[in-house]
């Protein structure tokens, strides 16, 4: 993976991911390189300010196109300055002020972008535990009782993340998706303060209720997808959901717990895992991860089971693929990008190309 930042692995990424993005809309690669010459490396104020203040300016382009009815460029725009906004959260700690605000500008953002689509999105509410889990159906035009992906992001995803790429990619190959944050995600956390949990089944199985007694979908042709830290959600809701068809993995996480033994706990995400799992502090956090893994579990996953990871991808290593995938037991699909090719990092931000074939997969396995 290019990094922008040579000492700073996870700042580069975060920039390698916007460029992953913007072939979908998510970002423009000469405003994304500005916003990272603004950075101050190792200043997260810097950071917030950087992507807000593209946000803002490219907000500012948007709202003088729909003042003059140039609705595309408006759109554009819109869906961009989400995706900026976006990024200006992400290192935000739970307890910043700035947080829920900036969260909430972005998703705004989004939704102002997203009803100007030719074939605008469906902002959903699926009932959980006396609260709900909000996401976004992103239907196939004009399909009847076409076939559905639920997807869920990672830890520090958002359901309107997912339009730039997943949504995109699985639309054109006649599937609609329901992107939903999961518990501990986007605003299931931020809003109603729905926290992560081991058994993501749970969830897993009130998606796919809500989506076939609610969606124009065929319910004999619906897959579980998921990606980062989502690679354990998915394959858990797969493991207990045997009406699922399909399951994709962008990403395999076999042990997530194993994950953070490696990281120390003053880690930039530490905090943010907290919140995630519902806990104050580190000692606490790592104890609830101890559940988090697929062993036992694995072997229960009944559907065919696709997952990509990258060789070289150093926040979950690759031994989590081949684990997860020698514990299958289901028809199985495993691809290795290689470390000598681009492709190869963290859930292939650094060539979104290579997950194509996932979606090809998805198209065979669904019928589609």
């Amino acid at each position: 993976m290019w990094h922008y930042f040579p000492e700073h692995y996870m700042w580069s990424y975060q920039i390698v991911r916007m460029f992953s993005q913007a072939h979908f809309g998510g970002g423009e690669v000469n405003e994304i390189l500005e916003a990272a010459n603004n950075i101050t490396l190792g200043d997260t104020n810097s950071f917030h300010h950087a992507w807000m203040d593209s946000g803002n300016r490219t907000l500012t382009v948007a709202n003088e196109a729909l003042d003059s009815e140039n609705i595309e460029t408006a759109r554009a725009a819109f869906l961009r300055a989400s995706n900026y906004i976006r990024t200006a959260e992400f290192f935000l700690q739970p307890d910043d002020a700035r947080k829920i605000p900036t969260y909430l500008k972005g998703v705004e953002s989004f939704r102002k972008g997203a009803e100007m689509l030719d074939n605008p999105p469906n902002a959903v509410q699926i009932p959980f535990e006396n609260s709900f889990l909000p996401g976004y159906y992103f239907a196939v035009p004009g399909k009847k009782e076409s076939p559905l992906v639920i997807m869920f992001g990672g830890l520090d995803s958002t359901a309107e993340e997912l339009y730039f790429g997943p949504a995109q990619l699985l639309n054109e190959r006649g599937i609609s998706l329901l992107a939903v944050d999961g518990p501990g995600q986007g605003g299931a956390l931020r809003l109603n303060h729905i926290t992560s949990r081991y058994d993501y089944n749970v969830a897993g199985t009130a998606a796919y209720d809500w989506a076939i007694g609610n969606l124009d979908v065929d319910p004999e042709r619906v897959g579980i997808m998921a990606v980062s830290m989502g690679g354990y959600m998915a394959a858990r809701s797969a493991a207990f959901e045997p009406r699922f068809k399909a399951c994709a993995l962008w990403g395999a996480v076999y042990d997530y717990n194993s994950v953070w033994a490696k990281r120390p706990d003053n880690h930039p995400l530490a905090k943010i895992l907290q919140h995630v799992i519902g806990t104050d502090n580190m000692e606490d956090a790592r104890k609830r991860l101890d559940r988090f893994n697929l062993r036992g579990v694995a072997e229960k996953i009944s559907m065919p089971t696709y997952i990509i990871h990258g060789e070289d991808d150093r926040q979950v290593s690759v031994e989590n693929a081949y684990n997860l995938y020698n514990d299958l037991t289901c028809p199985r699909w495993l691809k290795v990008v290689s470390k000598s090719s681009p492709g190869s990092a963290h859930c292939q931000v650094d060539n979104v190309t290579e997950t194509y074939s996932m979606y090809d997969w998805l198209k065979v396995q669904l019928n589609a």
